[in-house]
């Protein structure tokens, strides 16, 4: 089989690739599974649906379909998702995410086509595998070439990282004096969130198109940069700082990294025992069970991955084979995985704080109880529409620990009790939201209300009522969404997505504004304190 570039997926920000990929065709045969065969496209048609394609379709998710802000459109990609269902979402867009409908800018007839487009081969089915990913890494400072004395005067503790998408930025704030630090370039399309190295002075980023940043905080320079997978969705770092794990979309793995330097040091192959491959919807840090969880997005599994260098008897069976690498005594086969079967698909996870307990939800609403330390079900949560238990917070009521969640389709909040997993309340809102945040020292919890025509309002839940105390509308007819506190939760950051948008600063007691900085689409904000200390109000 030839090999095929990828140039066309790196932005303007990103260095030219020409290394060469390949992958097995086999996979489109999985993807397809049970469905229907897709009738070939003609010439004259292909010429039709590719300019369809070119006008609605490639800014988002990339000229040669391989992804970009959305995700990549390929069978591989599409394999839970039948052919009728995929006319809908073109026509009518899709729920909690940016996914617009298309039905009255394309007649049906083109919708199908461009249906019969997506699940179409292409010619060339790329991967990106360990030789590429090696070829692909940068170095621009070597460690231990940079100063370890930061080169301004703040709390280190207390400084954010806001990522702003409007123009692919990303600005250090002062936590203290909510004055910016330093402003710099980002990758195209970042996702899934900064993580920090756990004493703060690191931060990495994962961009959609699979690029995995390190950014010296004291230097304020990129230490080094790889390209981990094609189509990626997030990032995760080890607790004890030393790996980084990316989850992709495509290809079908997770991507194991030397925080050092970014060099790869191991790719999983997310294969089911059935022979399936599988995407990866995310993958999360678990620091006392010293391992990464990833959730399938394809596969009714949930793996664990153990990066300790004495896994115990959980991941029994595994031989670890070390050698001298650089110097060094270097696990070539360590990462042992634990498999562990579920009863539905699990797109979204919540970890209770000592990470024995997982809470996981799928996209139609099934929600589960699963012990970590037993790997079984232990319940059901009685979760309808498609909660976002990735933006889940928890504190205590009434001397007890209750966890809320929003909803992404639901305009409401639910309350659940961490012992019997009931839930206890829900919080009827203004419409469906996405992120929830609230602070140890906070007697609130804020919930925006993301999706709808209420998109501008935030609620302010009294975490003793559980109640709604105030609604606010920092910016009439602009998103409102994503609140983080200061490292001691006096104050609330909270983002105006919009090209012209806004960081607002306001006083978590009283809930008045104190400041507003203007800034492009600022997406989230990231506080190193909460961030590495897995405080209760924020999302992990």
């Amino acid at each position: 089989m030839k090999r095929i570039g990828l140039t066309s997926m790196v932005s303007a920000l990103a260095l030219a690739l020409t290394l060469p990929l390949t992958l097995p065709l086999a996979s489109s045969a999985i993807a397809a599974g049970k469905k229907k065969p897709v009738k070939p496209l003609s010439a004259e048609e292909l010429a039709e649906v590719s300019a369809i394609y070119k006008d609605n379709c490639a800014d988002c998710h990339g000229a040669d379909r391989l992804g970009g802000m959305g995700p990549a459109l390929l069978p591989q990609n599409l394999k839970r998702l039948r052919h009728k269902s995929a006319h809908k979402v073109i026509s009518s867009g899709r729920a909690a995410t940016q996914m617009p409908a298309f039905g009255e800018k394309l007649n049906s007839e083109q919708i199908q086509k461009l249906v019969r487009l997506i699940f179409t081969d292409l010619p060339e089915i790329p991967v990106w595998g360990m030789e590429e990913i090696k070829a692909s890494q940068i170095i621009n400072n070597p460690e231990g070439s940079l100063p370890d004395k930061p080169s301004f005067e703040a709390d280190l503790m207390n400084l954010f990282i806001v990522v702003e998408l409007g123009d692919h930025s990303a600005t250090l704030l002062n936590g203290d004096t909510f004055e910016p630090i330093h402003r710099f370039k980002t990758r195209f399309a970042l996702h899934g969130g900064p993580k920090y190295s756990p004493n703060g002075r690191y931060v990495f980023f994962a961009s959609r198109d699979g690029w995995v940043s390190k950014f010296d905080v004291y230097n304020l320079k990129v230490v080094a940069e790889v390209r981990a997978g094609i189509n990626t969705r997030n990032l995760a770092v080890s607790g004890d700082g030393r790996y980084a794990i990316a989850a992709n979309y495509l290809p079908h793995n997770l991507v194991i990294l030397d925080t050092k330097d970014l060099k790869p040091v191991k790719v999983v192959e997310t294969r089911g025992d059935n022979g399936q491959t599988s995407r990866v919807s995310a993958v999360y840090t678990a620091p006392p069970r010293d391992s990464f969880v990833a959730a399938m997005k394809d596969l009714k599994e949930v793996w664990e991955i153990s990066y300790s260098d004495h896994p115990g008897p959980d991941f029994a069976g595994w031989v670890h084979d070390y050698r001298k690498d650089s110097g060094e005594n270097h696990p070539i086969e360590s990462f042992p995985i634990r498999k562990l079967k579920v009863n539905t698909y699990l797109d979204d996870f919540f970890f209770d704080l000592d990470y024995s307990t997982l809470l996981g939800a799928s996209r139609e609403g099934e929600g589960i109880v699963y012990s970590m330390d037993a790997g079984r079900k232990m319940g059901d949560l009685e979760l309808p529409g498609m909660p976002h238990l990735g933006s889940g917070i928890t504190w205590n009521y009434q001397g007890r620990t209750v966890m809320a969640t929003p909803n992404l389709k639901e305009s409401a909040v639910s309350i659940i009790d961490m012992e019997s997993w009931e839930t206890i309340k829900k919080v009827k809102t203004n419409g469906p939201g996405f992120f929830m945040r609230s602070h140890k020292n906070s007697p609130y919890a804020w919930v925006d209300v993301f999706f709808g025509p209420n998109k501008d309002q935030v609620h302010v839940i009294d975490k003793k009522t559980l109640e709604i105390v105030k609604t606010l509308k920092p910016a009439p007819g602009k998103n409102a969404a994503h609140v983080e506190f200061t490292k001691d939760g006096k104050y609330a950051l909270l983002s105006i997505w919009d090209k012209d948008g806004a960081v607002v600063v306001y006083d978590a007691k009283s809930l008045e504004e104190i400041k507003r900085l203007p800034m492009k689409k600022p997406s989230g904000k990231y506080n190193v304190y909460n961030k590495t200390r897995y405080e209760e109000g924020t999302s992990h």
